[in-house]
């Protein structure tokens, strides 16, 4: 998508700088790729604590053992 944006020369020197793209939409491109992904992580960071999840692994394990033995149970009779 086409955008006309006017951003300060300073700003566009600083983030070639950092970004070493010598173009100017790829470092752009980059910049903005990485306040989305920061802010994604800042989001499910500040989810901590309020989301309570009841996962017991030990438990899904033994289900997971289970079922294999059953099958395998199973492909014995057959």
């Amino acid at each position: 998508m086409r955008t006309t944006l006017n951003i300060p020369d300073e700003l566009i020197k600083e983030l070639h700088r950092f970004s070493n793209e010598k173009s100017k939409t790829k470092a752009i491109s980059i910049a903005i790729r990485d306040y989305i992904r920061r802010k994604k992580v800042e989001h499910l960071l500040s989810l901590s604590g309020k989301i309570k999840i009841d996962y017991d692994w030990e438990k899904e394990e033994e289900k997971e053992i289970e079922l294999e033995e059953k099958e395998r149970t199973k492909d014995e009779k057959s």
